[in-house]
């Protein structure tokens, strides 16, 4: 086993797997222009772990010899957890754009698991078992791995006990070979993934008139597994002449539909089936690792926003203004609040059951919901600095046209600042702030993993209140047993 190349990645894709995009079936993903640009980042990430320069920063060696991916290292130590950090932070840095889908992301729901198992081994010792073979086989042989989670939101009283058992993902039969899923679940990046971590995400196990045992499943699927169909949702980036827009033309993370079409799961990929515990023990725990990648994505786009804004208003010589330094302030605040929060969630990480290292749940989701809660106000305050010019500055045919580069060079150049390189900002601040890749991406990272709601309750479950209650108790002389808790 070895760290793959980005062209075995690739060849990897050419399995047989069943696409449709835009009224078409894919037949060479790889090459499909919806498709292409974001496979050429993947891949890429593949070849960094190859190259000289990032090796110590990428890879990690293990006790045995071998050499896997620094992103799927569980993490033992709070220094792992930083490793991993440095890791994520060097290939958003090296691609030049924000990417979900590193790989980092979703090995942090398996890890869940993995700090589940003595209580799975109550149920079934065969499911601890299959979690401990498939994360170490993501490593080992360097797949890559995303989770399905979302469901299609249909007719919620039809969903369970509607014709044929309902649209969620369920199990209809189980043989000497595994189970038989059918059902569909919505999942970024699956239609060029190698595999998917599939789980429920029913919140209510205790519904007593519905059988709701045969959807408390989880398993690993083969993103080319027979009776499996991605059906994608239209490119908003496709086309797009990368001069004009530098992100939306190779950053975009296709989303999928995926039908499960009576799909047979062997034995070894079934983490859990028919238990409702385990169902709601994952759905409880899901993401106390892989929030923490998420949150680190939306730094990179604060980044990004104190950028644009920063270069804009310094061509223009208004960086003196005190109103327009207090703007660059509240960027410059939100930013480190999102990186204070990352900083203490590893600085104050707590050992669990299993042995791993987990970052601070109370101060990660806390971080994440004034991440969220503040980055369209954020956005919003890098249009004004940016101003108008974001709305009307013609493309980079246009400001190269020889035929006009008088006017264009006169009306554009400001100091050291020629028309095209002004141009080239203006550009990627579009991209960042206004284009249909913009807005998608604010409402992706909105309900990512898990909605506004359930991103707070998580927040309030893992914060101990008892501290606060008592110092109130004790500095305004209240009786204890009056207190209700």
């Amino acid at each position: 086993m070895a760290l793959r190349t980005g062209e075995e990645y690739k060849q990897s894709l050419n399995d047989g797997r069943e696409v449709y995009i835009d009224g078409e079936r894919v037949h060479n993903i790889t090459e499909h222009p919806a498709f292409k640009p974001i496979i050429d980042v993947k891949a890429r990430m593949y070849d960094m772990n190859h190259e000289e320069k990032y090796k110590d920063i990428c890879t990690v060696t293990l006790p045995d010899g071998d050499v896997i991916c620094r992103g799927y290292q569980m993490p033992k130590t709070k220094e792992d957890l930083q490793a991993i950090r440095k890791y994520v932070d060097t290939v958003l840095d090296k691609l030049g754009g924000v990417v979900y889908r590193v790989g980092d992301e979703t090995i942090g729901e398996m890890w869940s698991l993995y700090d589940a198992q003595d209580r799975l081994n109550e149920i079934d010792p065969t499911y601890a078992e299959n979690i401990r073979y498939h994360i170490d086989r993501i490593a080992r042989e360097d797949l890559f791995h995303v989770s399905a989670n979302t469901d299609p939101k249909g007719d919620r009283s039809k969903l369970i006990n509607g014709e044929d058992g309902g649209t969620l993902l369920h199990i209809v039969d189980e043989n000497e070979k595994g189970i038989v899923v059918r059902g569909a679940k919505f999942e970024t990046a699956a239609a060029y993934a190698n595999q998917a971590f599939v789980k429920p995400t029913i919140s209510n196990w205790s519904n007593a008139s519905v059988n709701m045992e045969n959807y408390a499943v989880g398993f690993i699927c083969d993103m080319g597994a027979p009776g499996l169909k991605h059906i994608c949702r239209s490119s908003i980036g496709a086309g797009k002449d990368p001069e004009n827009y530098p992100i939306s033309s190779k950053f975009e993370e296709i989303d999928t539909l995926l039908i499960f079409d009576d799909v047979l799961i062997p034995w070894e990929n079934v983490l859990f089936h028919r238990s409702l515990e385990s169902a709601k023990y994952i759905r409880e725990t899901l993401h106390r690792y892989s929030a923490f990648n998420y949150v680190l994505r939306i730094l990179k786009r604060a980044d990004y926003l104190l950028g644009v804004a920063l270069l804009n208003v310094e061509q223009t010589g208004l960086t003196k203004i005190p109103s327009v330094q207090e703007k660059l302030t509240e960027l410059i605040t939100y930013r480190e609040t999102i990186n204070a929060h990352l900083t203490a969630a590893i600085a104050e990480a707590q050992e669990t059951a299993g042995g791993l290292m987990m970052p601070n749940q109370s101060l990660l989701y806390t971080g994440r919901i004034q991440a969220l809660k503040h980055f369209p106000a954020m956005a919003h305050l890098a249009r004004e600095l940016v101003g108008g010019q974001l709305a009307v500055t013609p493309d980079m045919e246009t400001i190269t046209d020889p035929k006009i580069k008088e006017h264009i060079d006169r009306y554009y150049s400001v100091g050291k600042w020629s028309a095209k390189e002004r141009a080239k900002l203006l550009y990627f601040a579009r991209d960042l702030l206004n284009s249909s890749l913009a807005g998608h991406q604010i409402t992706f990272e909105l309900f990512a993993q898990s909605p506004p709601f359930a991103q707070s309750a998580v927040a309030f479950k893992n914060y101990d209140l008892e501290p606060h209650r008592e110092m109130v108790i004790k500095a305004a002389n209240i009786q204890p047993n009056v207190v209700k808790k």
